[in-house]
């Protein structure tokens, strides 16, 4: 009877420690795993998965001659829109999207990923009622950045000539905010480009 006796302990150590030794593989192959808010929050990924939104100001959804799509109209308080799809349109290879324009807006906000963007504003004078500098001056602010005193006729040369203002900005609170004010006639832009930057 004593050799069972001595068996039985020895088998019941060595299964405790089969056990322990499972146990002690399981949690070293346990690995965390990040939260969604946490990897929203990450820096490194602030703005990586940020696509650019081109919005068409103005009018419905449209896409260029070069292949691009913008968005339709959204963003913009106040003011009203117009089209002018006839009108013949340089200094650009998009022309489709300076056809149309919200004017007389107070602000455009939009609802972005925090991180660095360009900021391309397009404008190109289609009213035929200016007809040469001064006649139409506004300020308009992004992020904080002013440009007091923007003339669209003094800096394109001339009606119906394209002009793109790029203003890098890095937003913090989720949030592109940009702001018009009229001095002379009212502010006008034809397109918005948000391009994230890596």
């Amino acid at each position: 009877m004593k050799p069972y006796l001595l068996i039985l302990p020895v088998l019941t150590s060595a299964l405790v420690i089969a056990t322990g030794c499972q146990s002690e593989s399981h949690q070293a192959t346990a690995q965390p795993t990040a939260t969604p808010e946490a990897v929203a929050s990450s820096p490194a990924s602030a703005n990586t998965l940020a696509a650019p939104i081109r919005i068409n100001a103005g009018a419905g959804a449209v896409k260029d001659s070069t292949g691009i799509e913008w968005l339709a109209d959204e963003g913009f308080e106040g003011g009203d829109v117009i089209e002018r799809p006839d009108l013949q349109i340089q200094n650009t290879t998009q022309p489709e999207i300076y056809r149309s324009e919200h004017y007389s807006m107070d602000s455009f906000t939009k609802k972005i990923p925090n991180g660095k963007y360009q900021v391309k504003l397009h404008f190109c004078e289609t009213y035929d009622g200016i007809t040469g500098p001064g006649e139409r001056v506004f300020t308009f602010d992004v992020e904080g950045k002013s440009f007091k005193d923007f003339d669209v006729w003094a800096k394109t040369g001339g009606f119906a000539l394209a002009y793109v203002e790029t203003v890098p900005v890095e937003i913090s609170n989720g949030q592109l905010d940009i702001k018009f004010a009229p001095q002379v006639e009212n502010p006008q832009i034809n397109a918005i480009e948000i391009i994230p930057m890596q």
